[in-house]
């Protein structure tokens, strides 16, 4: 097939990809009007948060599963290395399955959930596990559902603040595309050590290079997704450890698990993984702002173009004077957590497209319903 404008609405329409399509373009805008959400909810965050962060008995568990808990691992170092509290990433699949690793009854813990419908029975359960569970609870509900469970059973209790992003953002696809991005945005706006004017100031600047993104990189896309890769491998850094893996997620969910993609960081990678390789498989290397961990990821990317195993060896990133990446955009000092959904948008439309190319149906890949948008079959077993 011909390469396909991200612009072409009836195009996509007809190959089933419509909402995929429109749900990665409309990122930007979605990132400018959360910016005006929090704006108008900011008192409100900061009140129900109070010193909560400031105290190094207190735990903050960012959790959700599937993407969302990608989401949760993309955010929770970065906020972590600025507050005394304790701040983790955990999944509710693992929450759920050994709760006594993971929660202490007399450590005070809020709970961070993400969730685009706010519906899957592992999100709610999470919610009663951790309320039962630990004697002191607090609970901060990201959705984009506002008739979700989470948004539910929140209304009205003083322990919990639901926390909703744009309404466009609760994505009719399959694929969490913009749900994910904008819940990500909302946790990092949140909970940045900063004042509110600037947090709100780095939001807009990160959905003004969504709009650089899509305009710069479509042709790009485009052209990888017709190559025949049989295999991809997403590599990054830090908080873009957790962005290789909701990467390699999409392309798994969209190509129906036609095209398997594995995610690691460059230094991870020579331990075993590498053993991947062949002349059929692609690499993207995704950058980091941070000079330490571009020497390491540079290291690698010569490793493997010297090597010339990979069947492709692609790097993304910050444009950087005198670095020599294959996909850049020019960007201001941020750090690699707040950018994340940025680079989010290349791994999203490089999905959609090579589902599209392969002849899926981007919207609904499983027909046969083996896979579902809001999970399914989960049954909720009591701890203890």
């Amino acid at each position: 097939m011909h390469a396909i404008p991200l612009s072409d609405d009836s195009t996509w329409q007809h190959l089933g990809g419509g909402h995929t399509h429109a749900e990665i373009a409309q990122q930007p805008a979605l990132w400018a009007e959360l910016a005006d959400t929090l704006e108008r909810e900011q008192t409100a965050l900061t009140t129900f948060l109070g010193d909560w962060l400031r105290d190094p008995l207190n735990r903050v568990i960012f959790t959700g599963a599937g993407s969302s808990g990608f989401i949760a691992e993309m955010v929770a170092d970065r906020i972590n290395a600025q507050w005394p509290a304790d701040v983790r990433a955990i999944h509710t699949t693992s929450l759920l399955t050994h709760p006594d690793h993971y929660l202490q009854r007399d450590r005070p813990t809020l709970l961070v959930s993400f969730g685009r419908s706010g519906s899957s029975p592992e999100s709610v359960a999470a919610v009663e596990l951790v309320r039962d569970y630990v004697t002191t609870t607090r609970f901060l509900d990201i959705t984009c559902n506002a008739d979700g469970e989470l948004a539910r059973r929140g209304h009205g209790r003083a322990d919990t603040f639901t926390l909703l992003m744009p309404a466009a953002s609760c994505d009719r696809a399959f694929a969490m595309t913009s749900s994910l991005t904008c819940m990500l945005l909302a946790a990092l706006a949140t909970f940045e050590d900063a004042p509110w004017s600037q947090r709100l100031e780095q939001l807009r600047s990160v959905a003004a290079l969504g709009h650089d993104a899509l305009a710069q990189w479509e042709a790009a896309v485009a052209e990888l997704a017709l190559a025949p890769h049989a295999r991809v491998i997403y590599l990054g850094s830090g908080p873009l450890e957790g962005w290789t893996r909701e990467a390699s997620l999409k392309l798994l969910e969209l190509t129906a698990g036609r095209v398997p993609a594995f995610a690691n960081s460059p230094l991870g990678f020579r331990h075993g993984p590498k053993s991947l390789l062949d002349g059929e498989t692609l690499v993207v290397v995704v950058r980091s702002t941070q000079a330490l961990s571009r020497s390491y990821e540079q290291d690698l990317l010569d490793e493997l173009r010297r090597d010339g195993i990979a069947g492709r060896v692609l790097s993304l990133g910050p444009a950087i004077a005198g670095a020599n990446d294959d996909v850049t955009l020019t960007v201001p000092a941020l750090p690699d957590a707040w950018l994340a959904p940025v680079w989010l948008t290349f791994a999203q439309r490089y999905a959609l497209y090579r589902s599209a190319a392969l002849g899926f149906t981007p919207d609904n890949p499983f027909p046969d319903g083996t896979v579902n948008r809001v999970v399914q079959g989960v049954t909720i077993h009591r701890h203890g």
